[in-house]
């Protein structure tokens, strides 16, 4: 029997890469990545096992003949910045809404029958149910980055209805592990290998209380998802089954590096707790929609953060031809 062709969108990127690592073996994996924020480092176990690393920019150029033949694909570009930079909203929109429109255009044409597309958690916004489940309203997201998963979910739902296609929307709470490029995690390890006595801090003592995942769990909750779902459009929530605040957070951090005395200089924040415009102050997932197709999150908060966190650590000090 031929092997079923995979195609993962931002396939050289945190999440990406790992769902490559977990389906080479079964599938021909063709990794798009425009290898901006990507890396061809982190499909290195993928490559070597026959995947294909296609670079191109999703805003750009003919993408119809990259899906042909696709039984499945991993929508995962996008501009994961929840915070907005000086370029403004436009990245924002352009990458997570237009790409996913060009790239649905095409799966449409090249008649792909299964999309999976990884949503976020900020699309419930300041959800007054928490732990908070998929069917909660209304979805009012607080920042342009939930805004703009939101549209892309809107925009899957209405060609899964329209086109036929099976797609399967999969809301993320904080995924954290190895080669994650950005998130609280990192930015925290990257300050105290910097400075060891002193963690600068956004927001207020003690910070906004969240859930964190392992890429691991993620990629595993994925597929469950898909065997469990019927129908033309599935929704799940994929997190751990508690939450901390960003002061546990960062004690669980100082102390998998083994510092101690470590001064915390909060910033204030945008009040509230909140690190910034946007930003959350409670999010924990509902999980008994994924929980019944079997699956479990095998680590907590906690301990997601502590193995990302020697993960980051690592990364950071390995030899430059490493």
């Amino acid at each position: 029997m031929a092997r079923p062709k995979v195609v993962i969108t931002g396939g050289a990127g945190f999440i990406g890469s790992h769902v490559a690592d977990a389906l080479v073996g079964a599938a021909d994996v063709v990794a798009i990545d425009h290898l901006k924020a990507g890396k061809r480092a982190n499909l290195a176990k993928a490559l070597k096992a026959g995947a294909t690393l296609v670079k191109r920019d999703l805003l750009r150029g003919d993408l119809r003949p990259i899906f042909r033949r696709a039984e499945v694909v991993y929508h995962f570009a996008a501009n994961p910045d929840v915070r907005l930079d000086r370029r403004g909203t436009k990245p924002t929109v352009d990458e997570n809404i237009v790409a996913t429109h060009r790239v649905l255009e095409a799966c449409r044409v090249a008649e792909v029958p299964r999309i999976v597309f990884a949503s976020t958690s900020t699309v419930y916004g300041e959800a007054t149910v928490v732990p908070t489940p998929e069917d909660y309203s209304p979805l009012e997201p607080i920042s342009v980055y939930g805004a703009s998963k939101l549209a892309g979910e809107a925009l899957l739902s209405a060609y899964a209805h329209t086109f036929g296609v099976q797609a399967f929307v999969f809301r993320l709470a904080n995924v954290v592990g190895a080669r994650s490029g950005h998130g609280v995690v990192v930015d925290f390890v990257r300050k105290l290998v910097r400075d060891p006595k002193r963690l600068e801090i956004l927001g207020s003592d003690p910070g906004t209380a969240k859930s964190y995942v392992h890429v691991d769990d993620v990629v595993a909750g994925m597929l469950a998802g898909q065997r469990g779902a019927s129908g033309p459009f599935s929704v799940y929530n994929v997190g751990s089954e508690d939450a901390i605040t960003v002061r546990a957070l960062a004690d669980a951090i100082c102390a998998e590096l083994g510092l101690r005395r470590v001064e915390y200089a909060w910033t204030g924040g945008a009040g509230g707790g909140r690190g910034w415009a946007g930003d959350v102050r409670t999010m924990q997932l509902a999980l008994d929609r994924l929980k019944r197709t079997g699956w479990r999150p095998r680590k907590s908060s906690e301990e997601a953060v502590r193995l990302a966190a020697r993960d980051a650590f690592s990364s950071m000090n390995k030899p430059r031809d490493a």
